[in-house]
């Protein structure tokens, strides 16, 4: 007679993963092609699964069929992905679940407090002095914090309107990033208690980012170094949340103008769409994002497998990538 066994049969490993993530707020451009490309070779030089999710939440700012576009030009330039495309938009329950569970061990509070609230109390009570110009964020000291209680816990999260946020303690968050090295931030220092849900009824960046993350078994992120403080926020989200193993990031140089600011407008028409309308051929493209990563020592029309092929972060230059008008002439001028 035989025997069967009650051992049930192991799952294959999880592969590591990736994601390429868009927002669709706009067109994609250069430095969005650069750190698409690079975080693509990546993954497909390690093994990695590619998830292709949109991030479409920031709903004033979306705009019509920008996320079609950026699945367009990805593939023009020659990129692709294992799963997806996957909107953020089509299912928000599990950032609710979230928010709930956060609200409910007592690191989450809605707060009616507007950005300008922040700016006058933040300054009467704590001294500080107002943002800098450009800043999108105004630090939200504990002292602005409602008390957390048992009472306040037991009732979880409310969709209600409120701006919510995630209550931070003085602490500093280390996490070793593959290409910026060791890090370290106080993020009670540098932003306070941040918002995780908005006024609009939708889950923040900061929060849907990590939930994405982990519900689609990212383990690698691969993005531009602006972001690097927004780690330290999103790990404490990952623990607070009990989510487990948090991703392991590799942020990367911007690239900028020749004024030393983040490329965007001021700088001209860098959109690849623009480009493509032009007559400028994808290779092209490549090759000069080719050129910036190190691959080559001029600018070299190249495939997306070639760049691939090719492709190692030492090459990477640790200074940030400067676009300047050589880059727009070489791309315009095509093999003449």
């Amino acid at each position: 007679m035989s025997v069967r066994s009650t051992v049930a049969p192991l799952k294959p490993p999880t592969p590591p993963t990736t994601r390429l993530a868009p927002s669709p707020t706009g067109a994609l451009h250069l430095g969005n092609a650069r750190t698409f490309l690079v975080n693509w070779a990546m993954a497909r030089r390690s093994g990695w699964r590619i998830v292709l999710r949109m991030e479409d939440l920031d709903g004033p700012r979306v705009k019509p069929g920008a996320d079609l576009l950026a699945i367009d030009l990805l593939e023009w330039l020659g990129v692709d992905w294992d799963e997806g495309p996957v909107w953020q938009s089509a299912d928000l329950s599990p950032y609710r679940a979230a928010m709930d569970r956060l609200a409910r061990a007592g690191h989450a509070y809605g707060s009616d407090l507007s950005r300008t609230d922040v700016e006058r109390l933040s300054a009467d009570l704590e001294g500080l002095s107002a943002p800098q110009e450009g800043s999108h964020e105004v630090r939200f000291p504990r002292t602005l914090r409602p008390a957390i209680d048992e009472t306040t816990r037991a009732q979880g999260f409310d969709d209600d309107a409120r701006t919510w946020r995630f209550a931070v303690e003085p602490w500093e968050v280390s996490f070793e990033d593959r290409f910026a090295g060791m890090r370290s931030y106080d993020v009670a220092e540098i932003a306070g208690d941040f918002i995780i849900w908005t006024k609009q009824r939708m889950p923040a960046y900061q929060l849907a980012v990590v939930v994405d993350d982990a519900a689609q078994g990212v383990t690698e992120v691969v993005r531009g170094d602006d972001l690097l403080d927004s780690a330290a926020r999103q790990i404490l989200l990952y623990r607070a949340l009990g989510l487990g193993n948090e991703p392991r990031y590799t942020h990367l140089p911007l690239v900028r103008g020749e004024d030393g600011r983040r490329l965007a407008k001021r700088h001209g028409d860098t959109r690849l769409d623009s480009y493509r309308a032009a007559g400028v051929g994808a290779e092209r493209v490549v090759g000069l994002i080719a050129f910036w990563c190190g691959l080559s020592p001029g600018r070299v029309s190249m495939s997306a497998a070639e760049f691939c092929a090719g492709f190692s972060l030492d090459t990477m230059t640790r200074n940030g990538i400067t676009f300047g008008p050589e880059d727009d002439a070489w791309l315009r001028r095509g093999d003449r």
